[in-house]
């Protein structure tokens, strides 16, 4: 930087570098790697003040703006990339909040110190003729051993920012990489530090964890580690064996191969991780094993509550919910299914349906490579049922024969509830019918309404 500034890419960035990981995000993308959309392009640190470096950097960049006065952080647009510049700071945390009391500036050292983990704590000279790496608390040592490790005494790490225990669990499913034991030991015995932490940046991890390449990694740690009573109660409960005369996979384990399978898109990779909320709540012993009847549906409302907790969107919860309401549906599928259950299995998927066909398959985790094949053979039947019917009927937009306004003009009554009582006796002969023509579904409408006005 001008004007006798340092500067030095720091954090992931540099991480990656090492790793040989896409920075860019273009990169990511045209390399199929998992993308973060929070994510910059390049982090940088400065002994500049803010406003020195938004003076040195408007020449060359296309747009500044201040990512937050108070924490030193300028980001700007150059040549398409984004990037941040921040002063090196120091952070001083209070007990009950894990937002720091910003002071700078200070060295490159303590800026390095109070980051999260020492691979996220190595610095490139910028300015330097070649590149000199700076890595004063063993970063490289711990990305060659796959180690995820705190710069300090992680007891004070997690105290000062408790976020940074999911971030870890996360990062070790990012990478498949593994937690120092100082580390999972703080984590243990820390975890009520994470009542402090905003609903929001929680679900916001999970999230990311949610959409690495293995989740399950992370997943098994917060189950390990006690983190996942803060986080998803209902994940520990599943730990139970399905047969226990026969000693089948648990409920768990079989979540965790479920999730893994699943492509990385967010409501089906937390429907998988929902689907079988419901089993110990359902489960029965009988005569040769055990039931867990109407684990669907009592999933979905579980499903809907922990998430609703999680301040996930509406569009999110009905989401999840649906699909594992919906996962055990393919399951009566034969050969011989009628046109009515194809269109009552489109109709009640929606825009879920390629969806649930993907947990479905996921949801077979038998290594019987027989029952798999059969699985998918069925699968693809359904598939060629479902074309079929798209071909000769408008499936993806199943509605009545007739609107609202002909049901009002047939039965000359105005808006209100009936009218939506007849289109739903409308859809389901629709559904289960299919097309019969205007003049046969007139018919039927006024047989309806003769009989309801008798009644």
């Amino acid at each position: 930087m001008q004007g006798g500034n340092s500067l030095y890419l720091v954090g992931g960035s540099v991480r990656d570098l090492i790793l040989g990981v896409p920075i860019t995000s273009e990169q990511r993308l045209k390399d199929g790697v998992e993308d973060d959309p929070d994510a910059i392009d390049f982090d940088f640190t400065t002994d500049a003040l803010p406003s020195v470096t938004k003076k040195l950097l408007s020449p060359i960049a296309e747009s500044i703006w201040d990512v937050g006065a108070a924490y030193g952080t300028v980001a700007a647009q150059i040549r398409g990339l984004t990037i941040e510049i921040t002063t090196h700071r120091g952070d001083v945390y209070r007990e009950d909040s894990r937002k720091p009391v910003v002071t700078m500036p200070t060295s490159l050292e303590e800026d390095l110190v109070r980051r999260d983990f020492r691979m996220n704590s190595m610095a490139i000279d910028f300015l330097s003729d070649e590149p000199i790496l700076v890595d004063p608390f063993g970063g490289i040592e711990d990305i060659e051993n796959r180690l995820i490790a705190t710069p300090r005494d992680p007891s004070q790490s997690f105290e000062d920012d408790p976020l940074r225990m999911l971030r870890a669990v996360r990062f070790a499913a990012k990478l498949d990489f593994r937690l120092d034991e100082k580390v999972e030991l703080a984590i243990r015995s820390m975890i009520d530090r994470l009542d402090i932490v905003s609903t929001e940046r929680i679900r916001g991890e999970l999230d990311k964890l949610m959409m690495t390449k293995r989740p399950s990694i992370g997943l098994r740690l917060m189950t390990d580690t006690g983190l996942a009573s803060k986080v998803l109660p209902e994940l520990p409960a599943l730990a139970l064996e399905q047969d226990p005369i026969h000693h089948h996979k648990d409920v768990l384990e079989h979540t965790y191969s479920v999730v893994d399978k699943t492509q990385a898109d967010l409501p089906l990779r937390l429907a998988a991780l929902f689907h079988d909320i419901g089993k110990p709540r359902t489960r029965k012993f009988e005569k040769g094993g055990v039931t867990f009847y109407n684990h669907d549906i009592v999933g979905s409302k579980m499903t809907k509550k922990r998430m609703r907790e999680l301040k996930y969107s509406s569009e999110m919860v009905n989401a999840v919910s649906r699909l594992v309401y919906l996962h055990l549906r393919f399951h009566t599928y034969q050969a011989g299914w009628t046109d009515k259950a194809v269109r009552r299995y489109v109709s009640d998927a929606g825009e879920l349906l390629d969806r649930l066909n993907a947990l479905t398959l996921a949801d077979c985790t038998t290594r019987n490579a027989n029952k798999v094949r059969a699985l998918e053979t069925r699968m693809v039947e359904l598939k060629d049922r479902i074309v079929d019917l798209r071909q000769r009927e408008e499936l993806d937009s199943l509605r009545p024969e007739i609107d609202g306004v002909k049901v009002m003009e047939i039965l000359e009554i105005g808006p209100g509830r009936t009218v939506g009582e007849a289109l739903s006796f409308l859809m389901d002969i629709r559904l289960d019918e299919g097309l019969l023509g205007e003049e046969e579904i007139v018919g039927r409408l006024k047989v309806w309404w003769q009989e309801r006005s008798s009644a």
